[in-house]
């Protein structure tokens, strides 16, 4: 592009000897200066440490580090599970609790070996301890699990979310490439489930209630959902999560307590084969996409923009994508159920994660082998 790193940034290198700060070129239209600060084996996720602007990357296949911007210091970080790495799975998401800042306490999600090939998404929570040289997530234990386990390579979701209050969180649970459990409510899959920080059924969950519940009933909040790889709050308190379709229909919902949103019966995209997917109609009895994508996007993730480097951007959705290798700017209309894509940004290659850094910059991972981590500001 021909744009400068933003003086603010530091230009130092990197622990795998990549220059942090050099800057990457996008498309001349391009509203982003971006800047690369090193490179990742099969980054999965990204988030800010509070309190301290370090980025902590999960790498699929069971790595993590943490990254500071202000050194260029890359931090492996210990205490790592053993995850089942293969297909879609492997080492998932990270969250920070709410109340990190005086309990230290981590969330991380990953795919574990069950029986045979059997594979299934499990969250657990420790304490993250850090000296001069590395890091560990110490104590770390299992508090979820998703309820079957199944021989399929994809669709293990586990995307995490904190309520505003800091209450409950939020866990989204794929359907494993099966459909039909989707509709099941006496399992986990196909849905989102909300929980305590400790990992059980929260009070008050829609369907604890039902004759023959079992404990995965008692957890979820919704379903009939597919492979839900973004879940975010908007600022105003309302949940959001963003779904792969089949071949079309990628879909962003709002979520809504008890809502049943029709995957396998209902989708806007059809099967791989062919086969025809009623879409969604007025009188379908489901709860209906804000707006659906077909081409597909294959979102990674999504984030609520709430900084100041892009002030006129607040309060919309950034989604990260994999298929277009781009990110994509969606209005969100929580009240009418509706949403539209504003505008769709070019990237070299397909992005895996996104965050919002506390100074208001937007940064991405991408996707794969060597993805680089990069920061996006303002180009002007």
């Amino acid at each position: 592009m021909g744009e400068t790193t933003p003086s603010s940034t530091p230009t130092i290198a990197a622990a795998d000897g990549v220059v942090a700060g050099q800057r990457v070129s996008l498309a001349s239209d391009s509203p982003f200066a971006a800047a690369s600060h090193g490179t990742f084996a099969e980054p999965w996720a990204l988030a800010f440490e509070p309190g301290t602007g370090r980025v902590f990357v999960t790498e699929k296949r069971g790595a993590a580090k943490l990254y500071d911007p202000a050194t260029g210091t890359v931090r492996e970080v210990g205490g790592m599970p053993q995850v089942a790495y293969g297909g879609q799975g492997g080492l998932g998401d990270v969250a920070f609790a709410p109340d990190y800042a005086t309990s230290r306490t981590i969330y991380l999600s990953w795919v574990k070996a069950d029986q045979g090939d059997a594979r299934r998404a499990v969250v657990g929570r420790g304490t993250l301890a850090c000296d001069a040289a590395a890091c560990r997530v110490e104590n770390l234990q299992q508090i979820w699990q998703q309820s079957v386990a199944i021989e399929s390579p994809g669709h293990f979701s586990h995307k995490m979310a904190f309520s505003p209050d800091g209450r409950y969180l939020f866990v989204t649970s794929g359907e494993r490439m099966q459909q039909a459990p989707a509709q099941d409510l006496s399992n986990n899959l196909g849905t989102v489930v909300r929980l305590t920080p400790n990992g059980r059924a929260a009070p008050g969950n829609p369907f604890a209630d039902r004759a023959q519940a079992t404990n995965a009933t008692a957890e979820i909040w919704t379903y009939g959902q597919r492979n839900l790889l973004g879940i975010a709050f908007d600022p105003q308190g309302q949940l959001w999560e963003i779904e792969h379709g089949p071949a079309g229909g990628d879909e962003l919902n709002r979520v809504d307590r008890g809502a049943n949103y029709g995957w396998p019966v209902r989708s806007n995209g059809d099967q791989y084969n062919g086969d025809t997917i009623p879409d969604h109609t007025a009188d379908d009895g489901f709860a209906h996409p804000a707006i659906s994508w077909n081409p597909v996007i294959a979102p990674g993730d999504m984030i609520f923009y709430t900084g100041g480097m892009f002030a006129d951007w607040r309060g919309q959705v950034l989604v990260a994508n994999l298929k277009t290798k781009s990110i994509s700017r969606v209005v969100t209309n929580a009240a009418g159920n509706s949403a539209s894509e504003a505008a769709r940004y070019d990237f070299p290659n397909r992005l895996r994660d996104i965050a919002q850094a506390p100074d208001g910059a937007v940064w991405v991972i991408e996707d794969g082998d060597n993805g680089r981590l990069l920061r996006l500001t303002p180009r002007s």
